[in-house]
């Protein structure tokens, strides 16, 4: 595992794997240079022990959970970071919960932030100047809402390019 930080602060490793979902509404707010998402679990199965079976059982799970609804309302500040966070939040702390339980060695964040990691989050800023960002940038754009159909699974190559979709798995659809 590289001991280099990339430009977001994360160690990303050539095979890393996280579980997200795109919120293509938010897009346009992001100054990350990420599209706008939600993280369920990062990191997760790394590439090269990702199996058939692996993604069967990521296909079974995502099949059984609704599509979910949701609106972000408020803008919400960490140091260093601005974000939106998802009403409702249960359905993604459920998912992740599930995703745990199957995958036990995948815990949120390497640990950075305890075993639970973090609250469901979009984030919009991160890093230096961060907080001095006007709300005013974001808050004309406030309530936001969209529809979760898919979580999609992205790998890093370890080289801080930009993440890449290697799989996409439905929820269920009423």
């Amino acid at each position: 595992m590289p001991t280099e930080s990339t430009e977001s602060g994360w160690p990303d490793a050539p095979g890393d794997t996280a579980l997200t979902i795109h919120i293509p509404e938010a897009d346009a707010l992001v100054r990350t240079g990420t599209r706008a998402h939600v993280t369920l679990l990062y990191p997760f199965v790394p590439l090269h022990e990702f199996t058939p079976d692996t993604d069967r059982a990521l296909r079974a799970l995502f099949a059984s959970a609704p599509s979910i609804p949701l609106t972000f309302r408020e803008l919400h500040r960490w140091p260093g970071v601005l974000y939106l966070s998802p009403t409702p939040a249960d359905p993604f702390r459920a998912l992740t919960k599930a995703l745990r339980e199957r995958w036990p060695r995948a815990v949120p964040y390497r640990g950075v932030f305890g075993d639970e990691g973090l609250d469901p989050h979009l984030t919009l800023a991160s890093g230096a100047g961060t907080d001095e960002i006007p709300p005013s940038d974001f808050t004309p754009h406030l309530p936001l809402h969209a529809e979760v159909t898919e979580v999609h699974l992205i790998v890093s190559d370890g080289r801080g390019t930009p993440w890449r979709d290697a799989r996409s798995y439905p929820l269920q659809t009423p």
